[in-house]
């Protein structure tokens, strides 16, 4: 697969650490990333992600902020919003699909939401303020905006410093409407789509490139992917052209749906979505890929993975990858092989952790630069909840690494190190206390 190629300025020592679509990403807390549904902001150079914290399952529990400088790797600041004894925010009720934008009147940073019941009787907004993107909020108040129904949500800040939400109900479409000077209230509509049938749609994303506004949309199949859509035009108020996907027929967005779309020049932009696991929510992953725009003219390919450079208006394609086989790897306490239909070598290394201190050491491991990078670690693990494993790398004291359920094909974790250049690279993958790891196919390291 080619991804669009323009001026590269990344520099060599960080030129392989990679996104991964769908893979566990593991923040420094050791934890797989709990920021769905997210919206994303930037301010003096960072990244930061806003999304809803899923590790105690449906339930609202926390509206997180993460930060990054290279959209790989990101840390926990904390919650924007925290559960509360009762209300709005309080016990057995669902907030999703949170998001944020600067005000730059007064100064405030504004989180809107959707917020409804267990039931998702309610349908409403919710809306609260910070002097911080990543600090606590203050919760004001939910409501169904100019009274109507709201379900799935975005926001959009024009290049003018006027608001608008994207909002969505069964009843009247998907809609753009304006807000007020300080963000707080809905003013009056500027659009709305009233699709009918199979042709409706939700999970509203959009950004601006240029003159011309870029609106993105999954169709209505509840948490299973479909064919997300897209339309543009030159003004907000329309008119819009027809709805057209943008991945691969048949792809199902590459089992995905619209959360955001990340503009990084005014001819790019990257595709943030959410690959949903319904009856274990924790546990869904991300789906990140750059966009190919041209004109009006939107296209999307899957990719393994893909690099990232420093100023996000371009992207390469994955490195050179050496494959290092688990049942090959060095044995310790009581790991062992472990028959495997699916995985590459049919036997994967098994028994890691666990009472017996199970352990897989990996030897000689090559690479052509002094500098920090994105191991592919394809593992399976056949519980509900995540596995944990401490890496370490070159005798360092090791890092906690999350490995999501993964039954049937091998799945992917990431790792990202500094590795010495030449092949005298050593990876260890042990247990978490007493707990146990995954089982390990195969490490996937880069070259170059």
């Amino acid at each position: 697969m080619r991804l669009l190629s323009l001026a590269l300025t990344a520099s060599v020592a960080t030129a392989s650490l990679q996104v991964v679509p769908g893979g566990t990403w593991t923040t420094p807390d050791g934890e797989h990333l709990q920021a769905h549904g997210a919206g994303f902001i930037v301010e003096n150079g960072t990244y930061y992600m806003v999304g809803e914290d899923k590790s105690g399952g449906h339930s609202f529990s926390n509206v997180n902020c993460y930060a990054s400088k290279d959209l790989v790797q990101w840390t926990l600041v904390g919650a924007l919003l925290t559960r509360q004894a009762s209300g709005d925010i309080g016990p057995n009720r669902v907030v999703e699909r949170p998001k944020v934008i600067y005000n730059d009147k007064t100064r405030k940073y504004v989180l809107w939401m959707h917020m409804d019941s267990s039931n998702y009787g309610e349908a409403r907004v919710a809306v609260a303020t910070g002097d911080s993107v990543c600090g606590r909020y203050q919760y004001i108040r939910s409501f169904q905006p100019l009274g109507r129904e709201s379900r799935d949500m975005g926001l959009f800040k024009d290049d003018d410093g006027k608001g608008y939400l994207l909002t969505e109900d069964r009843k009247h479409g998907l809609r753009i409407v304006a807000l007020s000077d300080d963000f707080l209230s809905p003013t009056t509509d500027v659009f709305s789509w009233r699709l009918e049938g199979g042709n409706r749609v939700e999970a509203p994303a959009m950004i601006k490139l240029g003159r011309t506004y870029f609106m993105f949309a999954s169709m209505m199949t509840g948490w299973d992917s479909n064919e997300n859509q897209y339309t543009t035009a030159t003004s907000l108020s329309g008119p819009w052209s027809s709805w057209k996907k943008f991945a691969d027929n048949g792809s199902k967005t590459y089992n995905s749906q619209t959360t955001y779309i990340l503009k990084t020049s005014e001819s790019t932009a990257i595709y943030m979505g959410d690959r949903w696991l319904k009856d274990n929510l924790m546990a869904s992953t991300y789906v990140w890929l750059p966009l190919q725009i041209s004109g009006t003219t939107v296209t999307m390919k899957n990719a393994v993975s893909w690099v990232p450079t420093n100023n996000f208006a371009a992207w390469q394609n994955p490195p050179a990858e050496t494959s290092y086989e688990g049942e090959k790897a060095s044995y310790g306490g009581k790991a062992r092989n472990v028959d495997c239909s699916t995985c590459s070598g049919k036997v994967t290394a098994g028994y890691i952790g666990g009472p017996d201190k199970g352990s897989v050491t990996f030897n000689n491991i090559r690479s052509d630069i002094d500098g920090m990078t994105t191991i592919r670690i394809k593992f399976l693990n056949g519980d509900s909840n995540p596995r944990y494993a401490n890496v370490k790398v070159n005798g360092d004291g090791g890092r906690k690494i999350a490995f999501l359920a993964a039954k049937g094909d091998p799945a992917t974790s990431t790792l990202h190190v500094n590795l010495k250049k030449g092949s005298s690279n050593t990876i260890v993958i042990e247990g978490v206390g007493n707990g146990w790891g995954p089982d390990i196919d195969r490490l996937m390291v880069p070259v170059q």
